[in-house]
Formats: C-alpha cells, structure tokens, sequence
C-alpha cells in the first residue's frame, strides 16, 4: 500500500476525482487523467448494452477528444487489485510505456502504482 497522503498534490488530485466520480455514479469504478497541461478529464464506468469501456478508457478517450496530446498520470479506483491489460494500453496510447497508473481501493487508498508499459 502507499500512504496517500505521501503522494503528489496532483496525484492525490486525481485519486480523489476518480473516487468521486465512482461514488457519485454508483459504478464499479471511477477514474482520472492529467494531461500535459495539467488539465485533468473523470469518468465512470460505461456499460451501455451497444458500448462497454472501462472508467479508465472512457477517461482516456475524453481526454483524447478534448486535444490532450500526452498523459502525465492516471488513476484509477476499483475493488480490482490492479488496472487490466486494456486500460494500462489505452493510457500508454496516449501518455507512453512509462505513463504512472495509480490504483486505488474504494476508500481511496493508493493500493499500487504501476506503469502503463
């Protein structure tokens, strides 16, 4: 585990939108994106019978729509132990292999960071 609050300011930031975004929508998770300029995108989990994405990808791809050209940090808040394959892939898309991706449990508490590589 990491002590949440030996992390980042913006790194927190983050942690604490993408825990936000989870509990407000009631979904299984929630997560954030930093991009170059330091803008941030949140998002939820999308489960629509024609389109699933994870928070993270959806978080992604906002970013990517709203002209981010590269990632500074994700994360992402989830019962799971760590980001899958698929969401660790559509953050090295767009931020590169050595992109940091926090996890997070529920109650925010930074349970890994890995890279996106």
């Amino acid at each position: 585990m990491t002590d949440s609050s030996a992390l980042d300011p913006e790194d927190r930031k983050i942690v604490t939108l993408a825990r936000s975004a989870r509990a407000r929508n009631g979904v299984p998770e929630g997560a954030a994106v930093r991009d170059e300029t330091g803008r941030t995108y949140v998002a939820a989990t999308v489960a629509l019978d024609s389109l699933r994405l994870s928070a993270l990808q959806t978080a992604v791809a906002m970013a990517v729509a709203s002209g981010a050209k590269s990632l500074e940090a994700a994360a992402v808040v989830t019962e799971a132990e760590s980001a899958s394959d698929a969401d660790r892939a559509a953050v090295r898309d767009l931020g590169g292999p050595e992109t940091p991706v926090l996890v997070a449990g529920p109650d925010g508490t930074v349970r890994a960071t890995v890279t996106a590589g």
